[in-house]
C-alpha cells in the first residue's frame, strides 16, 4: 500500500475472468445488463464488449445488454444504484438499460487529491506542476468528462478551499436535488468525507441519504491517499 511505502499497480479486467461471470447468470437463464468502468480510463470495456458478442451466441434466448458508462469510482457505483432501484421498482431490463444509457452523462464527479504526485504518475499533471503545487499547498479539483476522462478543473490553495470548491461544483451542476442520493468516498480520510457530507446537507437540505464509503483499490492506486469525491446526477457533467 501507499502509505508503507510500496506503490500499488493495476490491470483490466481478462476476457476468461469476463466470461465467468456472464455465464455464471446467464446459464441460470437470468438476463444481463452489464454496466462497465469508463473506457476513458480502463480498457476493460473493450473485452467486455467481445465476451458479450459471445454470449448473445451461447445463449440466444437470453438478453445481454452493456453499457460503457463513462463513470469511475463511486460515479459508477451511483449509476448502479439507479439501474438496482428501477430493478427493484419492477421496471424491465430494457427500459433500466435504455435509461442509463440516456442518463450515464448527468452522472457528475468531483474531486480534489491530497497530493500531486499520484497524478504527476498517472500524466495527469507535469512533473513541474506537481513540484510548485506541492510547495504552494495547491489542491487541484478534477471531474470525469463526456469522454470517460479524469480532467483537471481548478486549483485551490488548501484542503478546506478544495472542500468548499466541491460543494461549489454541485450546486452549479445538480439537477433536481430534493430526494436525490448523494454519494462520497474517500482515501483512507474519513473525517474530510464526513466534513463534506455535512457541507453538502447544509447547502441542500433536502437532498436524500449520503453514503460514505472508502475508495476502491483500482481509483485509490491512481489518485492516492487523502482522496475526496462527490457524486450526485446533474443535468450535465
Amino acid at each position: 500500500m501507499e502509505r508503507g511505502g510500496e506503490l500499488p499497480t493495476t490491470s483490466q479486467l481478462t476476457p476468461d475472468e469476463i466470461t465467468q461471470v456472464f455465464d455464471s447468470v446467464l446459464s441460470s437463464g437470468r438476463d444481463l445488463l452489464h454496466i462497465e468502468f469508463s473506457s476513458g480510463l480502463s480498457g476493460s470495456y473493450n473485452n467486455v464488449k467481445l465476451v458479450a458478442d459471445e454470449m448473445r451466441v451461447k445463449y440466444p434466448d437470453r438478453k445481454v445488454f452493456v453499457v460503457d458508462s463513462l463513470c469511475a469510482s463511486l460515479g459508477l457505483g451511483l449509476l448502479v444504484d439507479y439501474a438496482v432501484n428501477m430493478r427493484d421498482a419492477g421496471k424491465h431490463i430494457d427500459e433500466t438499460a435504455k435509461w442509463v444509457e440516456a442518463n450515464k452523462l448527468g452522472l457528475n464527479h468531483w474531486f480534489t487529491v491530497d497530493s500531486l504526485g499520484h497524478l504527476r504518475r498517472g500524466g495527469r499533471v507535469t512533473g513541474a506542476t506537481a513540484f510548485v503545487g506541492s510547495l504552494l499547498h495547491i489542491k487541484p479539483v478534477l471531474n470525469v468528462n463526456y469522454e470517460g476522462h479524469l480532467i483537471p478543473r481548478e486549483k485551490e490553495q488548501g484542503r478546506k478551499r478544495a472542500l468548499k470548491c466541491l460543494v461549489e461544483k454541485m450546486e452549479e451542476y445538480i439537477f433536481n436535488p430534493e430526494g436525490q442520493h448523494i454519494f462520497i468516498s474517500h482515501g483512507d480520510d474519513l473525517e474530510a468525507a464526513e466534513n463534506l457530507a455535512s457541507m453538502v446537507k447544509e447547502k441542500f437540505p433536502k437532498t436524500g441519504d449520503i453514503m460514505i464509503a472508502p475508495l476502491g483499490a483500482v481509483i485509490g492506486a491512481h489518485a492516492g491517499p487523502g482522496t475526496i469525491a462527490l457524486f450526485f446526477m446533474g443535468k450535465s457533467r
